[in-house]
């Protein structure tokens, strides 16, 4: 079958070849596939492939995709942690000319790492991360030349917790671990930034290597080929079809370690935003708070067109605004259509296939999602469980379902589907939870893990 490109609003795709997300033509005769994996060529169309062209647009695309869990997890919020952290900025550019650093960046770790807090800990035991860059007790004495002694530093901790001659311990505390000596954590890091950096021959890198390691970087360099590219490569290059051997190197780090740098520059850009429009920080820490996603962030209540009634779904239709799900379509891009999607629909005197219509971008994602997935897994179809609603529709649900959102829904707006989670296999879970994380990475897409499915919101242009 023949695919014409559907050309309404792609540009929020076209930052990695998804702007022709189905098809389109190298010429008149020939049409261009979606083909994850295959690269973009005469025939083919790869969402997933590297565009050296557009670097910089992707690394600002993985920052603004993956600051949602700054905002989440911030102690006391974001604004409040970037007051904290702005406080250190006068020490940190010392450190940072001494050692010829970027001082944001240098400050955007300090964010990221403790949210300005010096004493902080990532959990009891004290051999883990600590203070405001939070070093590694073995990191932070064989490698930087720390005084650390984890004994000492855990007697005097339990000491201040019972908040007895607090100031004298934390006096203490800082000269047998220098972990919690503000001045001499921010030094330390400095130096293992220069040492990464003096190895790895990136600054980009260098970063990266703070989470992760140097010699896990350099592993994931050997495994791609090539040692002196930017970051930005190594990870939107990587994948489980092409560089699949660097791309399960970094996976296997687990705990974010992959999306450390990124995670860094949404630091920066929350520093910034503090220092230079701190009403809009606060507008963004308000949307990133509202859901367990960034999803109002992509499309905000007061600024996204909601269809109030199935009348108004009509009219969508009508108007190209919502596209009809086609069963044999979505086939062919391995997605499949929940047989009960639209139940409730006769509690309002209408068909469930009212119930069953995207705007065309988020079709697009959905199709670009099911086909990814098929083509990692080579596994059975994902089914996809709901999208479009109605504030009436909503309004049924919600009496229905206790889990169903009693505020502003995604689903009203055409913007949300949610996928089932039953999977059809552990391969199948682990290629559709790589293509979430891949297109959350280039903030086009926000999500939210559900007790039965995966809720998606797609970006607008």
């Amino acid at each position: 079958m023949r695919w014409r490109l559907a050309g309404i609003g792609l540009v929020a795709v076209a930052a990695v070849a998804l702007a022709a997300v189905l098809l389109s033509r190298g010429d008149a005769d020939v049409p261009r596939t979606l083909t994850p994996g295959a690269g973009n060529t005469e025939t083919t169309v790869d969402p997933l492939a590297w565009d050296a062209d557009r670097k910089d647009e992707l690394e600002r695309r993985a920052a603004a995709g993956l600051a949602h869990v700054l905002y989440a997890k911030s102690p006391g919020g974001a604004v409040v942690s970037a007051a904290r952290t702005a406080t250190w900025r006068p020490q940190i550019d010392r450190v940072a000319k001494r050692a010829h650093l970027d001082p944001a960046m240098l400050e955007a770790i300090v964010m990221l790492e403790s949210a300005g807090i010096p004493d902080a800990q990532a959990s009891n035991d004290l051999n883990g991360a600590v203070g405001l860059t939070q070093i590694l007790a073995e990191t932070g004495r064989d490698l930087l030349g720390m005084r650390i002694d984890v004994r000492a530093s855990a007697r005097l901790t339990r000491g201040i917790g019972r908040g007895h001659k607090v100031a004298q311990r934390s006096r203490e505390r800082r000269r047998v671990d220098e972990r919690f000596d503000p001045a001499k954590a921010l030094a330390a890091t400095a130096r293992y930034l220069q040492i990464a950096k003096a190895r790895l021959h990136r600054t980009d890198l260098a970063i990266a290597a703070y989470h992760m390691g140097i010699g896990n970087m350099q592993t994931a360099l050997r495994a791609y080929g090539k040692k002196k590219i930017p970051y930005a490569r190594l990870f939107f290059d990587s994948t489980p079809l092409r560089h699949a051997r660097a791309w399960r190197i970094l996976a296997a780090l687990g705990d974010d370690s992959s999306t450390y740098l990124w995670r860094v520059m949404a630091a920066r850009n929350i520093m910034r935003l503090y220092r230079r429009d701190p009403d809009e920080l606060a507008r963004q820490a308000d949307l990133q708070g509202r859901k367990a996603s960034a999803e109002e962030v992509l499309h905000p209540s007061d600024r996204t067109e909601t269809f109030g009634d199935p009348f108004a779904i009509q009219r969508a239709l009508g108007d190209g605004e919502l596209v009809r799900l086609s069963p044999r379509a979505l086939a062919g891009f391995g997605v499949r259509i929940d047989p009960g999607m639209g139940e409730l629909a006769g509690r309002l005197h209408q068909r469930r296939s009212r119930y069953r219509a995207l705007r065309p971008q988020a079709l697009r994602m959905l199709e670009v999602i099911g086909a990814g997935t098929r083509a990692i897994s080579r596994r059975r179809p994902l089914v996809v469980t709901s999208t479009v609603r109605d504030e009436r529709y909503q309004r049924v649900l919600e009496a229905e379902n206790i889990q169903a959102t009693r505020n502003f829904s995604l689903h009203t707006t055409g913007w949300a589907f949610d996928i089932s989670r039953a999977y059809r296999s552990h391969a199948q879970a682990l290629a559709f939870q790589f293509m979430l994380d891949r297109l959350t990475a280039l903030n086009m897409i926000a999500w939210v893990r559900e007790p039965g499915a995966i809720h998606v919101t797609v970006a607008s242009p």
